[in-house]
């Protein structure tokens, strides 16, 4: 089992900057992928970026490349999600999730077997 805390949510205006932590536990070393998810009110939950835990290897919706960056500290067995320029369409609860497999695509949710708790992020105008 893994077990995963988000933390780092809040209130921003446009163009502000949050930074998300995810702090994995448990049986940490057989999560291959790791990836960051948010849902808005009304709206599917969509895949904001993943990270291969390996290699290192990213990936990001279209929606926020160059503004968000996925990273990863293994020592800390923390997933960072740093996120600049944010706009009022990125309010939403933001969760972490973990994947102990090789996945077909890296922003389907069901293919993630842990999830987190969520952070909620709000952007006002």
């Amino acid at each position: 089992q893994v077990q995963l805390v988000e933390s780092g949510g809040g209130s921003v205006q446009a163009g502000g900057s949050l930074r998300l932590s995810c702090a994995a536990s448990g049986y940490t070393h057989s999560i291959k992928w790791m990836g960051w998810f948010r849902q808005a009110a009304g709206k599917d939950r969509e895949g904001v970026a993943a990270i291969y835990r390996s290699t290192g290897i990213t990936v990001y919706a279209d929606s926020v490349k160059g503004r968000f960056t996925i990273s990863q500290d293994n020592a800390k067995n923390t997933l960072y999600l740093q996120m600049n320029g944010l706009k009022p369409e990125d309010t939403a609860m933001y969760y972490c999730a973990a994947a102990p497999d090789l996945l077909s695509r890296w922003s389907a949710g069901n293919e993630y077997k842990y999830w987190g708790q969520g952070t909620q992020v709000t952007v006002s105008v």
